[in-house]
């Protein structure tokens, strides 16, 4: 794994991206420092080509991300396309929004999750350990859910600790509320997978290849309300198949644990869930952050094993 550079590999993804910001509606500048900066839904209009391509820059380059169709959701049926065959690196090691950046005091405190290979050469979380994954790369790319481009400080913060000059630290920023930001973080809904298996403590090396699907889901100007529904496009509308080695049993039990449905908190749209415990996620259930139906395939025997299912009567009360 150590021989794969998420980086190396987005890094001309995003240099495109860049190269085709007028037709994607993108704004680009450059910060402060150096950095280049990508406004997909902040100031610009943006839109769902930008989100797909943001999405895949997300995944390290290890992963594809297109539109589809899904005729079991009827108002609901345009649907978002993951795959990778390197799902442990694309999925965790990248796109996984697991690097909390802040800066200052409210009200004017700057705060955005991170996501993108630019984690993986900072290794700040604890999962890098675990995954015994570190890239080396002398560019960097960080995608961030916010609605404005960071300050100085945190821009340096993130150049410092990729081990990169901020003239080759490349940032993407766009809100949840906006069509290219939404798409991205739905487009997760492999990662969420994968996430849910590695606190379920099944063998991350195990998983040798992933596809999921979830729908597109509407944008919404109130940031709780689109924010919950990104959640709700996979916890109601997801769909994963994972392939994996090992023994049937594995699968099988792998299987029956990961849907969403097995949460005591599923049911209600997840905006009402957050608002009922004040913005609190950690008196969420954790089990509900997964996808609604599930499908493991055990290699060796050639068994697939089911769990869960689409819920298109909650989708439609979570999407309005």
């Amino acid at each position: 794994m150590n021989m794969i550079s998420v980086n190396r590999l987005a890094w001309p993804m995003f240099e495109a991206l860049c190269a085709e910001a007028a037709t994607l509606r993108l704004g680009v500048s450059h910060g402060s420092l150096g950095e280049t900066l990508v406004d997909a839904g902040a100031t610009q209009p943006g839109g769902l080509a930008a989100g797909l391509r943001i999405a895949e820059i997300c995944m390290g380059g290890l992963g594809r991300v297109m539109l589809g169709s899904d005729p079991s959701l009827p108002h609901w049926p345009f649907v978002l396309q993951v795959a990778s065959s390197q799902p442990v690196l694309a999925c965790l090691a990248s796109q996984y929004a697991g690097w909390s950046l802040s800066h200052g005091e409210k009200p004017d405190a700057y705060f955005a999750l991170g996501s993108g290979p630019a984690r993986a050469l900072a290794g700040k979380e604890p999962l890098f350990g675990e995954l015994g994954y570190r890239d080396q790369a002398d560019a960097a790319v960080l995608v961030l859910e916010s609605h404005r481009p960071p300050p100085e400080a945190v821009v340096a913060k993130v150049a410092r600790e990729c081990g990169v000059a901020p003239a080759r630290l490349g940032i993407v920023f766009a809100p949840t509320q906006s069509l290219a930001g939404g798409t991205q973080v739905v487009a997760r809904v492999l990662e969420v997978a994968m996430h849910k298996a590695h606190t379920l403590h099944f063998p991350l090396d195990r998983i040798l290849d992933g596809i999921a699907t979830a729908p597109l889901p509407p944008p919404h100007p109130d940031f709780v309300t689109a924010m919950g529904r990104t959640n709700d496009a996979i916890i109601f509308g997801g769909r994963v198949h994972l392939f994996v080695t090992g023994p049937d049993v594995d699968a099988e039990a792998l299987a029956a644990r990961m849907p969403s449905g097995t949460s005591r908190d599923y049911g209600r749209p997840f905006a009402e869930i957050f608002r009922a415990v004040k913005g609190d996620f950690y008196a969420i259930d954790p089990a509900l952050f997964s996808p609604a139906a599930v499908s493991v395939t055990a290699l060796e025997s050639g068994r697939s094993f089911h769990a869960g299912a689409l819920d298109a009567t909650a989708l439609e009360a979570a999407f309005g």
